[in-house]
């Protein structure tokens, strides 16, 4: 996800402590498993800073596989929490559930713009979303967080595992367009890595970024425009 890093004092620990013991509470709640059966709608969401005091949050549904625009949703709120590393979840997700509650349908499954496990107490934004919404979701993220990796070929489609230093599975690193930076793609709730990495290839169109997250970013940028 998109965020505003602003300068300032270290967060406060006793909110650092308790919302971390919150994501460990939450962790235990998820559920990786594959999809009942192939989805028909497929939601974007992604989250940007209008200004540093407020956060911006899109939804864009999509008919699958088409990819054909279905809907696209935004909500506007002021910031309540400094941006903490590794708890970026709690700064954004309530921003991205008030979004949510605006769409007219609700898609099978959500790809979130931010990591699923691939985090390092295996809570990233997607997973935290599809535990708090119990709706299946998966990560596609711009840059590493956790893990390591071999760099997968520079042809689009090209995949190699992101790992934990035990070897677990942490992801994916998938070369989306021949010669681009790869996205890092994670399980978030009720979906698979075999779910997520198929449906991030099913999803591009020609961009580094699968259609509903690059939709999402889009019009994240647009509806900034009449927030200012």
């Amino acid at each position: 996800m998109a965020y505003y890093r602003p300068p300032g004092p270290a967060p406060d620990p006793v909110v650092v402590r308790d919302l971390t013991r919150l994501q460990d509470e939450l962790r235990t709640r998820i559920r990786l498993e594959p999809l009942p059966q192939e989805p028909q709608l497929i939601a974007g969401c992604d989250s940007s800073f209008p200004t540093p005091e407020t956060v911006l949050s899109v939804f864009v549904l999509l008919r699958f596989p088409s990819l054909e625009l279905v809907e696209k949703v935004y909500h506007v709120s002021p910031v309540t929490l400094p941006y903490i590393p590794g708890l970026l979840a709690f700064r954004e997700a309530p921003n991205l559930l008030m979004a949510y509650e605006k769409l007219r349908q609700q898609p099978d499954i959500i790809m979130v713009d931010g990591h699923g496990i691939a985090h390092p107490r295996r809570m990233g934004i997607a997973a935290h979303l599809g535990v708090e919404l119990d709706v299946p979701t998966f990560g596609v993220a711009k840059q590493k967080l956790t893990g390591t990796f071999q760099e997968p070929a520079l042809t689009k489609g090209s995949i190699t595992p992101l790992t934990d230093k035990q070897g677990e599975l942490l992801g994916e690193v998938i070369r989306s367009k021949d010669k681009v930076n790869p996205l890092f793609v994670s399980p978030g709730h009720r979906c698979d890595q075999a779910t997520a990495t198929r449906l991030t290839l099913a999803c591009l169109r020609g961009y580094k970024l699968p259609e509903p997250t690059r939709l999402a970013d889009h019009w994240a940028e647009e509806f900034k425009k009449e927030v200012r």
